[in-house]
């Protein structure tokens, strides 16, 4: 199109003129100086003074003209028209996702990243209603489509970076593709940690020698020696009865029962006691596997690639080298349970009594606490730079496109990971097929986008999901509207547990009314029996939780919610090679497929609903009491610290004030609802972006990412957080962040006002 631009140009202007300027040269002559110009031309002498002068333009025939103007004219249409057809190829080209087996290792032949297509979405149509949304939905997730999918997904195994998780990430790139859903890929180059098979991990302690074949990602290593202490779950009520009981810590090896809390956890508290290394097994009263079952998981407090934290692992020449805060720096490892039983008969030491709740489930052990023979731990774990590969794919909204919301699936497993991987993809999969089917045939048109994602190496603490988070912040931290994990949906039958962001309670809540129970009457909801739901369901969300990076790391709401057997908090088989098609169908009763498919149609629901109303079901008022009880354990500790004289022209007055604050701009924000036309679209945006910004704007911003990567004020986790300030014994870091916290919550409080003109004055 330029070059047509340049010659129509040159047509129609007028005859260009030089001009012509004597100038003196060194040797006393003058010379003619030429210049083009397209102004009004003078020739002048200085010599003479002579004026300028233009010459008459030569005229030029009619037919001439009329020649040119016809030219032109064909020239510029032509140049339209191949403009227009080869811009129109280029948009419809699909993607191709190009990962095989035998492009892992090779960054040259791997596809460029995205965080997702920037293509304008298409034009609106009328809205379906919610009921035949609903509807449409569950009769595409059905028990039976299920079954298929299932069967289709369940593999031996599937280790993160390996052949098979790369076929299986090109696999569902593919499913993508048919659904027309423009896959892409996200690739890092992540640090995992696996044992070195020259050198085994090992367990001594007297005349038994183990050799475990389990282990922990991210242990230190190290040969260890230290007196052998039984600790229980290893909670920190758990080690004060140790140090009531003068069992000494200092240097000692803690032997602990798997579960209640996450491995990380369990160690990083044993090492803020001192202890040398810990050893991890399965208990028979909190697990009915076999006794010589191996145990899996990582010891990373945190998530993402250790190795790079705050940034993502692009490629790590890039960046300086660091560590995580959150690597443990004592060695830890896992034995199974007959292994434990043997180091449990010899431990002796004092009795844990009665009522401590340190007594197992293994009748030929008296659970002593120890402290008086030796134990040596050795751990050779070596650390592998490995390829991942996140897959994603999008239905694009027709009127917002730019805001998403994203439900996302781990992929990899320890073994073959069937409640933890294949249930999830399985979900995944069909969830973007009906919602594409819905969008293609049946009319419906969904007001946000939804973005599909599979990720990889979740079993190392939600690595490819928390890359993708750093990778691409800016982008994507106030255009996510939730995240909905798929992770763990189906554990059993019979009970229903959830961990979400407060914004997300009212529909979490509604959702439950609204699916059927798996049962066979009643709701989702009348499963719990009670009025009371949200002490019955609702847990708070752990550090392992595949969603807590989402919400803790990068403020977007989220959720993750399992089906579960009654009287039970988690899945048995996690982290084991016995999680299988055959345990999970133990515990849903045989009804594995049934359950999937109430799980999808749990999921969908939330994600339409989010995606098809003109305003966010994002519920802002459900946070004032979060915020209260947190700031209510902080002014009666900063009270209690005044009068005590340990605290000094301190007080909690001001945080107090940022709640009413809070809870003052909530009120006006569900004001402003109520007075708003919602079917103006722009009105509608503006009240969405104000309800975006609460839990993001809930992140601590005086915090660093790579030291304290959880930054939320209330369900983050370091010093900057509510909870942390009303148990810290530190009164200079007290005075501290107790002003830096008033200021995070005014500032959220500001943030739903929206109109700088009516933010509250009262602090």
């Amino acid at each position: 199109m330029d070059r047509v631009r340049s010659a129509f140009n040159s047509m129609i202007k007028s005859e260009r003129y030089s001009r012509f300027t004597l100038q003196p040269a060194d040797d006393g002559e003058r010379h003619i100086e030429v210049k083009l110009s397209d102004e009004t031309v003078e020739v002048r002498d200085p010599a003479d003074g002579s004026p300028s002068f233009r010459p008459a333009p030569r005229r030029q025939p009619r037919t001439t003209i009329c020649y040119l103007a016809l030219g032109t004219l064909l020239i510029f249409i032509t140049g339209y028209v191949l403009g227009y057809i080869s811009h129109r190829e280029s948009a419809v080209e699909q993607v191709n996702c190009g990962i095989t087996a035998e492009t892992v290792g090779h960054p040259e032949v791997t596809p460029a990243t995205a965080v997702a297509p920037a293509a304008a979405a298409p034009a609106a149509a009328a809205q379906m209603d919610w009921e035949d949304v609903t509807q449409l939905l569950t009769q595409k997730l059905t028990s039976q489509v299920f079954d298929r999918t299932l069967s289709d997904f369940d593999l031996p195994k599937r280790s993160a970076g390996s052949a098979e998780d790369v076929l299986l990430a090109n696999r569902i790139c593919e499913e993508f593709k048919q659904a027309d859903m423009d896959p892409w890929t996200d690739i890092h180059y992540v640090q995992l940690q696996t044992p070195d098979s020259a050198r085994p991990n090992s367990v001594r302690f007297g005349s038994d020698v183990f050799n475990p074949e389990g282990f922990l990602a991210y242990s230190a290593t190290g040969n260890v020696t230290g007196k052998l202490v039984y600790g229980n779950y290893g909670r920190p009520e758990d080690l004060d009865v140790l140090q009531n009981k003068k069992v000494d810590l200092i240097g000692s090896v803690l032997l602990l029962r798997a579960g209640k809390i996450s491995f990380a956890e369990q160690v990083d508290n044993a090492a803020a006691k001192g202890a040398a290394a810990v050893l991890f097994y399965p208990d028979s009263q909190d697990y009915s596997y076999v006794d010589d079952t191996a145990l899996y998981g990582h010891v990373h407090l945190g998530s993402g690639d250790p190795y790079t934290p705050g940034f993502p692992s692009f490629n790590h020449t890039q960046f300086p080298p660091t560590k995580s805060s959150g690597l443990p720096k004592i060695p830890a490892q896992t034995i199974t349970a007959i292994q434990a039983a043997a180091l449990l008969q010899k431990i002796g030491g004092p009795d844990s009594g009665a009522g401590s709740g340190f007594k197992g489930g293994m009748a030929s052990v008296a659970y002593s606490l120890g402290g008086s023979e030796n134990a040596a731990v050795e751990v050779n774990n070596v650390l592998v730079n490995t390829e991942i590969h996140n897959v994603f794919g999008v239905i694009k909204g027709f009127t917002d496109p730019d805001r998403y919301v994203v439900l996302g699936a781990q992929r990899d497993a320890w073994g073959s990971g069937y409640a933890k991987a294949t249930v999830g993809t399985s979900v995944l999969i069909e969830l973007a097929k009906a919602v594409h089917e819905m969008v293609e045939k049946e009319g419906f048109r969904p007001r946000r986008s939804l973005v599909f994602a599979s990720w990889s190496a979740g079993e190392y603490g939600s690595v490819g999901a928390t890359e993708w988070l750093e990778g691409y912040m800016s982008s994507i931290d106030k255009r996510v509207v939730t995240y909905i994990s798929l992770d763990g949906v189906v554990m059993g039958r019979g009970s229903f547990m959830a961990s979400a962001s407060p914004l997300l309670y009212s529909l979490l809540e509604d959702t439950m009314k609204e699916v059927k129970s798996p049962l066979g009457s009643g709701s989702v909801y009348d499963m719990l029996r009670g009025s009371n739901w949200e002490t019955k369901a609702l847990r708070p969300m752990s550090i392992d939780d595949p969603a807590y990076p989402f919400l803790a790391f990068s403020g977007i709401p989220s959720i993750s919610f399992h089906f579960i057997s009654p009287n039970t908090e988690a899945y048995p088989y996690y982290g084991t090679n016995l999680d299988s098609m055959d345990h999970l169908n133990y515990q849903t009763g045989h009804h594995t497929g049934e359950m999937v498919a109430v799980a999808a149609q749990f999921a969908g629901r939330m994600a339409l609903r989010l995606i098809h109303d003109h305003l966010l079901r994002l519920d802002v008022s459900r946070y004032s009491n979060v915020v209260t009880k947190a700031v209510v354990r902080v002014y009666t500790r900063v009270n209690q610290l005044s009068k005590s004289k340990q605290l000094k022209e301190v007080n909690a007055n001001w945080l107090n004030r940022a709640r009413g604050s809070f809870q003052r701009a909530a009120r006006s924000l569900n004001t402003d609802v109520l007075n708003t036309d919602l079917s103006d679209a722009e009105a509608c945006r503006i009240l969405n972006d104000r309800i975006m910004s609460v839990e993001h704007n809930l992140l601590s911003p005086y915090v660093s990412p790579v030291e304290t990567p959880f930054r939320h004020l209330l369900l983050g986790r370091g010093s900057h957080t509510l909870a942390s300030i009303a148990e810290t014994a530190d009164m200079e870091q007290l005075h501290t962040q107790l002003a830096l916290a008033t200021w995070n919550l005014q500032g959220c409080a500001n943030g739903i006002v929206g109109n700088i003109w009516d933010i509250d004055e009262e602090i």
